[in-house]
């Protein structure tokens, strides 16, 4: 049989039940348009809690009389034998107290000397591993109390994490990105059920249509091939409409507040062009299977 004949008893049968393909394409054209808002809003929140995350140091601070040789030795000892390190950052006790002065001129004019030691900024492999980058830098100590701890190198002061500020960033950022993920699952899962049982409506209204089609020996597949092309044909039509849509909202409204608005501009989210196409294929492909999933039970005569 003929792919045309396949598709001109699809259009046939859209044209007939106007009203349940007219179901099926709307709920196509609001699942894709939650979609389409929903993939860049999971984005830019995970985005901003990664970019937040990242932000976890680790400061090891260094003696008052640090030489140069115990700087490079500390920086070769972070760099190349202290586990889950990332990034470091040496600060000198020059630059530090040129950045607090800078902040409280007046406050640091009547210090006269330097207070500040030399620091390196540490931040860890994973955001995660903060903590056992610490108590790498800083075990604790063979004998005595567990709160004593010595560090790893006698040219060390103090290392410190910001433990209270660093809990609740890992913390509210985990929450962040697992109610995303959840939500995502959810929605998607929404959707197939959604689209699976409006197609499921449609072909309910034409059921006796089937059964007569089975009882005259046609095959599963030359039954199937005309509502799985049917349930192309809507999922395409609502994803089109539905990227039209979004690309109207984008042009008309995202688009002007985002010179204005520094929240909006600022996080890095999945293209318009590639959004589109991925709607699109979604929209098809779930239709499709939808279509193909639903025909089973009418194909049992």
């Amino acid at each position: 049989m003929k792919p045309a004949f396949f598709v001109k008893e699809a259009m046939r049968s859209i044209s007939r039940n106007a009203i349940p393909s007219f179901a099926a394409m709307a709920s196509v054209l609001v699942t894709v348009l939650v979609l389409g808002v929903f993939i860049p809003v999971v984005q830019a929140t995970t985005g901003a809690a990664n970019e937040v995350r990242g932000r976890v140091l680790v400061d090891v601070y260094l003696k008052k009389h640090a030489t140069k040789a115990d700087i490079a030795r500390v920086q070769g000892l972070l760099r190349d034998k202290v586990d889950h390190v990332g990034k470091v950052e040496y600060v000198s006790k020059a630059q530090a107290y040129a950045q607090e002065k800078k902040r409280n001129p007046e406050a640091y004019q009547l210090l006269g000397a330097n207070p500040l030691p030399d620091t390196f900024r540490v931040t860890p492999d994973k955001p995660d591993n903060v903590l056992k980058l610490r108590d790498a830098l800083m075990p604790a100590a063979v004998s005595g109390p567990p709160t004593r701890r010595a560090p790893v190198d006698t040219s060390i002061e103090q290392v410190k994490n910001r433990k209270d500020e660093t809990t609740k960033i890992l913390t509210a950022t985990r929450v962040v990105k697992l109610a995303m993920g959840g939500l995502a699952i959810l929605l998607i899962v929404a959707s197939v059920l959604l689209i699976s049982n409006t197609i499921r409506l449609s072909l309910f209204s034409r059921r006796r249509e089937v059964e007569v089609m089975k009882l005259v020996g046609a095959t599963d597949s030359f039954i199937r091939w005309p509502f799985v092309i049917e349930g192309i044909v809507l999922g395409a039509l609502g994803g089109v409409v539905a990227v039209l849509l979004l690309g109207v909202g984008k042009v008309a409204l995202l688009d002007p507040l985002s010179s204005d608005f520094a929240l909006i501009a600022a996080p890095e989210t999945i293209g318009f062009g590639l959004l589109a196409v991925l709607l699109l294929v979604a929209s098809v492909g779930v239709s499709a299977a939808g279509s193909s999933i639903s025909l089973r039970k009418f194909l049992r005569v």
